[in-house]
C-alpha cells in the first residue's frame, strides 16, 4: 500500500482512481497531476517505484494543491465564521439542517438524522372514563 503525503493509497487501484483518495484530489486533478509527472493513469499504485512516487509528490506540490489537513482546517475555519456572524447558513450548520434550501417537512433525513418518533404521554393522574 504506497503512502503519498502522509495517505495510505490503495495498491490495487489504478493510481488515476487511487489519488481520489487523498482528500482535496478529485477526477481531474488527479490526470493533471497524473500528466504532469508523466505518468501512466492505466498503471496500479503497487506496481509504482519510488521514483514515480517522488514524481506524483512533486507534481503535486508544483501545482499548489490545497489537499488533506490544510483544505480541512480551512474548510472548518469558513463554517466557524459563518457561525460566528449567525448568518442563515451558519446557524443551518448549527443546528444540523440542510443548508442549501431544500424542503424539511418531509426529508432531509441525512441532515437531521434517523426520525425521532415524538409520542403522547399519558398523565397517570387523570381521570379515567370509568366511575
Amino acid at each position: 500500500m504506497p503512502r503519498l503525503l502522509g495517505v495510505d493509497i490503495p495498491g490495487q487501484k489504478r493510481i488515476d482512481i487511487a489519488l481520489r483518495y487523498i482528500y482535496g484530489i478529485g477526477p481531474v486533478n488527479a490526470r493533471v497531476i497524473l500528466e504532469n509527472a508523466q505518468i501512466n493513469p492505466a498503471l496500479r499504485a503497487k506496481d509504482l517505484n519510488e521514483q514515480q512516487l517522488s514524481q506524483i509528490v512533486h507534481a503535486m506540490q508544483d501545482g499548489k494543491y490545497v489537499i488533506e489537513g490544510d483544505l480541512r482546517r480551512e474548510v472548518g475555519l469558513n463554517l466557524k465564521r459563518l457561525q460566528g456572524i449567525k448568518c442563515y447558513r451558519g446557524v443551518r450548520h448549527l443546528r444540523g439542517l440542510p443548508v442549501r434550501g431544500q424542503r424539511t417537512s418531509t426529508n432531509a433525513r441525512t441532515r437531521k438524522g434517523p426520525r425521532k418518533t415524538v409520542g403522547v404521554q399519558r398523565n397517570p393522574n387523570a381521570k379515567t372514563g370509568i366511575h
